[in-house]
């Protein structure tokens, strides 16, 4: 008998079989011994394929900022695939693009008037730095090759996202990365700025690093810095009083762009269609994605100054200006879930709504400073970082305890950062499930203690 003869036929449909997804950012092994599935959203909730009613605390991934399964957004998406499922993005055009990225480019401050789409918060990033490297070589200056992150910061998954990135488990498994990039230090101090609401008055002076990467390295040989106005991924960072303003001063001093990672703080979450308005300091490039869709479908983007713009539309017009793109950019779908998204923010007041919330949501939050092993509360925005002390035998334990307990026992899904829990609801909140969502905490904190 051949080997093909003896081979069990395919099992076609096989939904307990968990063991052929290897799952991102996941500890595969654990998760398949006790899954915690979801099958279905609506609005604030999620449920699980037996029914149980599961109340978002993250929104997704910080991206369901207007909900889940809002109708107008499912009918646009619907509607769109009806129409025209696909469109090459290279060479030619579909209409839903330009109106989509001059909806973006008007919510933006400044000159923040040009879009370039991707599909992602990861492509997003390896976008800007591959135009900040870009616009220092049509510049004449190239020279301009260093890149500058920060220690903690999180850029995504890509070559160029992990390099500039600061945490350590995205990068020691892949090498040397990319050549050439430097970090400024972490702006957290918990000895300095514990329990702080927003932004906390120590930590602006650690943007004076820039200087001493300058004096290091000469400005001239450096493109870019790219740092998270509010660092989420980390646990929930805010940047000090006065940083950003510093780094945008000292970028301008040198030459230097600035590139803000708004791929989470985008959108509402902090207020604001972009943290940039919120804290009055505008970058030279916002990436962004997420909420541009309340993560129905995958989309994201650049934003691009005019001036950064308008250096590459030179030389002869029958030529491409840059030499980058993907196959899915500014997909038909995506674009059609993105206008219907910003109708609903608009229609709906969601910003706006959100910054009314951040009072009570503090509030809410701070409430459970002195439960066991809190060391750190830290509202800012529509988002919370809680930091639980490490159990003796293992960081990360306790956050993956409580994550678990979380969904399993008290119906609520977060994120967990190592010890950190990460909280950040989707937009539509009320007060009442704001209280809903910490009295949950609160005993998901004892439960683990």
């Amino acid at each position: 008998m051949s080997m093909a003869a003896s081979r069990p036929s395919p099992i076609t449909n096989a939904p307990n079989d968990l063991e052929p997804y290897w799952m991102p950012f996941t500890a595969n092994r654990a998760f398949k011994k006790r899954p915690r599935m979801v099958a279905s959203a609506k609005d604030m909730h999620y449920f699980t394929p037996d029914g149980r009613k599961l109340l978002d605390g993250s929104a997704g991934l910080w991206c369901t900022n207007a909900g889940h399964n809002r109708p107008s957004i499912v009918a646009a998406i619907q509607a769109q695939a009806a129409e025209m499922d696909y469109a090459p993005p290279f060479q030619f055009a579909q209409p839903k693009a330009f109106e989509l990225a001059a909806r973006v480019a008007a919510m933006a401050p400044g000159d923040l008037d040009h879009v370039f789409f991707c599909n992602s918060g990861s492509e997003a990033v390896d976008t800007a730095l591959k135009i900040a490297l870009a616009f220092h070589n049509v510049q004449g200056r190239g020279s301009r090759v260093r890149l500058i992150g920060r220690e903690r910061g999180y850029h995504g998954v890509g070559f160029g996202g992990i390099a500039v990135g600061g945490i350590v488990n995205n990068r020691k498994q892949f090498g040397s990365l990319l050549a050439g990039v430097d970090h400024l230090p972490a702006t957290y101090n918990r000895a300095e700025q514990a329990f702080s609401i927003d932004q906390p008055e120590w930590g602006g002076h650690l943007a004076d690093a820039l200087d001493g990467l300058v004096a290091l390295h000469d400005a001239s040989t450096i493109a870019a810095v790219i740092v998270e106005p509010m660092a989420g991924s980390t646990g929930v960072i805010p940047a000090p009083k006065g940083y950003l303003q510093k780094l945008r001063a000292i970028c301008d001093k040198h030459g230097i762009l600035l590139i803000f990672d708004e791929v989470i703080t985008g959108f509402g979450r902090m207020g604001y269609a972009f943290a940039a308005e919120r804290y009055g300091v505008v970058p030279d490039m916002i990436t962004f994605a997420k909420g541009v869709t309340s993560g129905s479908v995958p989309m994201g983007g650049v934003l691009v100054r005019k001036p950064i713009y308008d250096a590459f539309m030179q030389g002869p017009e029958h030529v491409v200006e840059l030499f980058h793109g993907y196959t899915y950019s500014a997909h038909p779908l995506a674009c059609a879930a993105g206008l219907a998204t910003l109708d609903l923010y608009r229609e709906e007041n969601l910003f706006e709504r959100a910054r009314k919330l951040e009072t009570p949501w503090a509030q809410a939050a701070l409430a459970l400073k002195g439960l066991p092993n809190v060391l750190d509360i830290r509202p800012v925005g529509m988002t919370v970082g809680i930091d639980l002390a490490s159990k003796p035998d293992g960081v990360g334990k306790r956050g993956m305890a409580a994550l678990e307990t979380a969904f399993h026992d008290h119906d609520i899904m977060l994120r967990a950062v190592g010890d950190t829990l990460a909280l950040s609801p989707p937009l539509i909140i009320s007060e009442a499930q704001i209280d809903e969502v910490f009295d949950k905490v609160g005993k998901i904190i004892k439960a683990v203690a």
